[in-house]
């Protein structure tokens, strides 16, 4: 049974710069052929594909590759990609702290939309974004040898997660940023923050100055839901996550969740997947 490695930013960057790697794509495949595994990374990653084929998998969902969609992906989430044909386009990596020396909210990227694990992060941006983004990342690719420049760096890279989050549009219904969607925005950051100690929708609810009725009517308006539904699809991910680490036992991954013990982790992971958590780690390394 193999172990899931965690991809390390200083293992794919350049010598360069410990903290940013931006480069073309077929520069970046070429350089690392054999990521093609299932693996996680400890850094935030990004991709915009300009051409070719194929597909890849985040969290056990696999995407076909279209021209002009952009995948991101933040810290834990597990991926792989089986790519066909002439790849080009672009990738970026940085590290959690990337931004810190330039942001006052140190927890401002996390919380991006794009980067949430609770929203699928895959999607096409507009003909218009497309030229918009396409010299940003040829000027960013450009400065890789440039360790000097590293206040443009992020300042390109943050103008360019800044487009891709305006062109972002979440599974829930398009509506206009109104206070409602702004709870549901919170809501999703507060939840991939708080999953494993706050299990409850009252709990959200007190944090987020709202009743727990209101909570729920908006998560079932907006994202068909129930407010609890959201909670438990976040800890039910992590669980999938821990699940596939063959040096992780059952216990490891209840305590990790803060269940009470094996039995309610169980009970938990079989009604929502179907199957328990020993037969899900078994399919998951036939």
């Amino acid at each position: 049974m193999a172990k899931i490695p965690v991809i390390e930013q200083c293992t794919v960057s350049y010598k360069e710069d410990k903290h940013l790697l931006a480069d073309q794509l077929d520069v970046y495949l070429v350089n690392n052929r054999n990521l093609v595994f299932p693996h996680r990374h400890n850094f935030y990653h990004l991709v915009l594909f300009l051409q070719g084929g194929g597909s890849h998998e985040i969290d056990f969902k696999t995407y076909s590759v279209s021209i002009g969609q952009v995948y991101c992906m933040g810290p834990g989430q597990v991926h792989s990609w089986m790519f066909e044909g002439d790849m080009q386009g672009y990738i970026v990596n940085f590290d959690i702290d990337y931004f810190k020396s330039l942001l006052l909210r140190s927890d401002y990227i996390e919380n991006l939309s794009i980067f949430s694990s609770l929203n699928e992060s895959v999607f096409s941006l507009t003909e218009e974004t497309l030229k918009q983004v396409i010299p940003l990342f040829e000027q960013l690719v450009g400065l890789k040898n440039s360790p000097s420049e590293d206040d443009l760096k992020r300042t390109l890279l943050l103008y360019i997660l800044l487009k891709l989050e305006q062109d972002y549009r979440p599974s829930f219904p398009t509506k206009a940023m109104d206070y409602q969607m702004l709870l549901i925005k919170n809501f999703i950051a507060l939840v991939d923050l708080r999953y494993k100690d706050l299990h409850l929708p009252k709990e959200y609810a007190e944090l987020l100055f709202v009743t727990p009725n209101h909570l729920n009517g908006v998560c079932k308006e907006y994202l068909g839901l129930q407010a609890g539904e959201v909670i438990r699809n976040r800890i039910h991910l992590e669980a999938r996550r821990l699940l596939i680490l063959p040096d992780w036992t059952i216990s490891q991954v209840a305590y990790e969740l803060q269940f009470s013990d094996n039995s309610y982790f169980t009970k938990f992971f079989k009604k929502v997947e179907g199957i328990t958590p020993e037969e899900f780690r078994k399919s998951q390394w036939k």
